[in-house]
């Protein structure tokens, strides 16, 4: 088993790379989508990354009950989890202990016995937001990322479309 933690900017092409790694394991690949399409921007995003990665994937929307998720669907293909940090945004605006659900995530992706590639933002290379909220999700984030990297097998950075391995 195999737990890939892929990270960078915005359009740094992280989610083409995701999908690469996913599809390079044996069996139909999941797609764990935390978005929600809660506008009509989102829902074409989310219709223009659905037309890009084909039919072949399993699809799941789970925007919170990650783990659930995760264990629910182990031992078929491999996951691809897109993205830890819209996940971390809908469990921070629903009130829920982040910090608690980031530790079960770590916990249970050592056990699962299928792989998992999980995309995730990096969200502190900019400056540093005006606001208190912003600040908040910043630093939660790279908490996240920190906890997730530090369990993963494997981690890359990629930036302008090329990967850089971190671990």
């Amino acid at each position: 088993m195999a737990v890939i933690l892929i990270t960078g900017g915005a359009r740094s092409g992280k989610s083409k790379r995701a999908e690469t790694r996913t599809r390079a394991f044996p069996g139909q690949p999941v797609y764990v989508a935390t978005a929600e399409a809660l506008d009509t921007e989102m829902e074409a995003r989310i219709a223009k990354h659905r037309a890009q990665r084909g039919t072949d994937w399993i699809e799941r929307e789970v925007p919170l009950d990650l783990v659930k998720a995760l264990v629910a669907s182990d031992g078929g293909g491999a996951r691809l989890v897109d993205c830890l940090t819209l996940w971390l945004s809908n469990l921070m605006l629903a009130e829920r202990d982040w910090e608690r659900e980031v530790a079960e995530l770590a916990a249970a992706l050592p056990r699962l016995k299928s792989p998992v590639v999980l995309v995730t933002n990096e969200v502190g290379l900019g400056i540093v937001p005006d606001n208190a909220l912003a600040r908040s999700f910043r630093d939660a984030a790279g908490i996240m990322n920190q906890t997730i990297a530090g369990v993963a097998d494997e981690v890359e950075f990629v930036v302008a479309g090329l990967p850089m391995r971190l671990k």
